[in-house]
């Protein structure tokens, strides 16, 4: 039996039916590529995977990016493997994390509009979350179609936008929730990056935003239009016609392509309610600047100041 497809609106977000993730034919992965090429988003319901077959799925889409959380938050030890980011509210010992957390408080910016590992050199392609236990209300997954939001732009924003170089950290996007709990080591190791603004996805050739709220500065541009500049653009690509909500249920998996998806978790109640939703990255094949073309200016670390 073929793999079903049942888009969920024309071009963005499609549910997967009639396919096992963790048992896999070259054919039923072949045609997972093409519809996530086209949809961006793909749900695929009532999976059971272990960590391994988790990965081994990613590992058609490139190679694994390792989790940032044991760099980012150096004093917590990991409860997964390192090639998948752990995304609960759960501590090494599986217990729900204290208010005060460290790790808490630092992955509440989870619920910010993101790409994944944009704040890395070169960024994440494929996201793809494997929710094992999900709380009874909230904790949804917000997505945003950034190639609809660019298309969306009057002709001047996109002449505007053209070549420029945003910097990324994971502390510009931790201080807009107020977390600066970083000692210079983990600063070090999540120093600021460049991205473009605009990029093309080879696999569709069309054009889109690559904003997050990782973004800090604008190379070459002062940092009181920049900083408006990015939350306008986020504002804009994550109205409504632009957006769409995923209630979990135990099984899913939900897989996304960073390069035109922003995404944010939606809160639960957290110190009450377990969520163990376990992520597997892929990374993309270079930096995005340099895949327009464009030498990025040179990027000063400065994501401590």
């Amino acid at each position: 039996m073929s793999v079903t497809v049942c888009p969920v609106q024309d071009d963005f977000i499609a549910e997967i039916g009639d396919v096992d993730l963790g048992n896999l034919n070259p054919g039923e992965i072949e045609e997972i590529k093409q519809a996530f090429w086209k949809y961006g988003v793909l749900v695929f319901p009532d999976q059971s995977l272990s960590q391994e077959q988790h990965v081994a799925f990613a590992k058609n889409f490139g190679p694994m990016d390792l989790s940032v959380l044991k760099k980012a938050v150096s004093s917590q030890k990991l409860r997964v493997r390192e090639d998948i980011a752990d995304v609960s509210n759960l501590s090494a010992d599986n217990s729900i994390l204290a208010e005060s957390n460290r790790l808490r408080r630092m992955q509440l910016g989870n619920r910010l509009w993101h790409t994944d590992s944009s704040f890395k050199y070169v960024p994440a392609l494929a996201s793809l979350l494997y929710a094992r236990e999900i709380p009874p209300v909230g904790g949804q997954t917000a997505f945003a179609d950034l190639r609809a939001a660019y298309d969306a732009l009057d002709d001047e924003m996109k002449a505007r936008l053209e070549g420029l170089v945003a910097e990324h950290s994971l502390v510009y996007s931790r201080e807009r929730m107020g977390y600066t709990d970083w000692d210079e080591g983990e600063r070090q190791a999540v120093n600021a990056v460049p991205q473009t603004m605009v990029r093309t996805v080879p696999q569709t050739g069309r054009k889109n935003l690559f904003v997050a709220s990782h973004i800090g500065h604008i190379a070459g541009m002062d940092d009181s239009k920049a900083r408006p500049l990015v939350d306008a653009l986020l504002d804009h690509a994550t109205q409504r016609q632009f957006t769409h909500v995923h209630r979990w249920r135990v099984g899913d998996v939900v897989m996304w392509d960073n390069r035109y998806c922003l995404h944010r978790g939606l809160p639960f109640d957290d110190l009450r309610y377990r969520r163990d939703i376990q992520r597997a990255t892929v990374l993309d094949i270079a930096n995005s600047c340099e895949q327009e073309g464009i030498q990025p200016p040179e990027v000063a670390l400065r994501a401590a100041e």
